[in-house]
């Protein structure tokens, strides 16, 4: 027996002279920073899906309870015999959870982490052979544009985007709505019916907040702190991970998560000719997590250009999801 195989478009060239131009540029503002992109080589990718089964970290159970709970409703909108664009797919767990109840005619799955995606992808190709699988590599935060071949069956059938798992989070607001614009005029090429589904974490009171983002594990942190790994690797920097430590915090004033690596003592990071002093206590900014209001999310979503908006919450507010369409 023959196996269909899933299709696969690789267009995350990695451009290792943009990547050390902007790791560098980064370490070397005031407030040092790393974009947290670098967080997701295969080693983040694995630890990212840890962090999504722990007690403390509610989004991924919260989201799941929502569409168990409410499926009726939410799967009632999707459009039926669809293509499924599912940006972030990472294991693609989130989405094949809806599979039971709503079966894409194709499922597109899309991420930056090109192997630890590739490798899914034909497990699940293989469990679900009435579904044509499509894994895309690519950074979408910058382009949402699809090769030509892909692009054009996307126009064919209805399209669902997904972006699930409050990933939205990572952008500020106005990277967000750029984003959103983005996804209303990939949306608006499908056929009648297209939409966008997305989850949103819910601002609530900061204790639960910090603990989702600082786990009594530490796994957390081992994610944090593999993006100065993956720095080293890429801009040849000498960083020890066992001279930092994870820190997250609240920032009510920009209603956002921060996460920070903090250094434990003075120490001096070289790469390539630079380099950078930093003083016991200092940090490098390495993510942000924005968490929003119904209103506010749904103005933002109204503005980016859907022009029908409705949301589902858990019973504790903690969350919601939205269907735009």
């Amino acid at each position: 027996m023959q196996f269909k195989e899933p299709l696969f478009f690789d267009i995350h060239k990695e451009n290792k002279d943009a990547n050390v131009q902007e790791l560098s540029q980064g370490l070397l503002c005031p407030q040092a920073t790393l974009s947290p992109k670098y967080f997701y080589d295969e080693m983040g990718s694995v630890l990212f899906d840890a962090i999504t089964l722990l007690p403390e970290y509610y989004p991924t159970r919260t989201e799941l309870e929502i569409f168990t709970q409410q499926a009726h409703d939410i799967h009632a909108q999707f459009p039926k015999h669809a293509t499924w664009i599912d940006l972030g797919s990472g294991n693609c767990e989130k989405a094949v959870n809806l599979f039971s109840r709503s079966m894409p005619a194709t499922y597109v799955a899309v991420d930056i982490s090109v192997d630890y995606l590739s490798n899914h992808l034909k497990d699940l190709q293989a469990k679900y052979s009435e579904v044509d699988v499509v894994g895309v590599g690519m950074d979408f935060s910058n382009s949402l544009q699809f090769p030509e071949k892909l692009q054009q069956q996307l126009t064919q059938k209805p399209l669902l985007a997904l972006y699930l798992g409050s990933s939205l989070g990572n952008f500020n607001p106005t990277e967000a709505l750029y984003f959103l614009e983005r996804v209303a005029v990939l949306c608006k090429k499908g056929k009648p019916g297209s939409g966008l589904i997305i989850g949103i974490d819910l601002v609530k009171d900061t204790n639960t907040l910090e603990r989702a983002y600082a786990d009594d594990l530490g796994v957390t942190a081992a994610f944090n702190l593999n993006v100065l790994r993956r720095a080293n690797q890429l801009l040849g920097s000498d960083f020890d991970v066992r001279d930092w430590q994870h820190i997250a915090r609240f920032n009510v004033q920009e209603s956002r998560i921060e996460m920070h690596l903090q250094a434990k003592r003075n120490l001096t990071v070289q790469w390539h000719g630079q380099q950078r002093p930093f003083k016991q206590g200092e940090t490098i900014h390495t993510e942000n997590s924005y968490k929003w209001s119904i209103e506010n999310f749904t103005a933002q979503l109204r503005k980016s250009g859907f022009k029908s908006v409705q949301h589902w919450t858990d019973p504790k507010s903690h969350y919601a999801l939205f269907w735009a369409s």
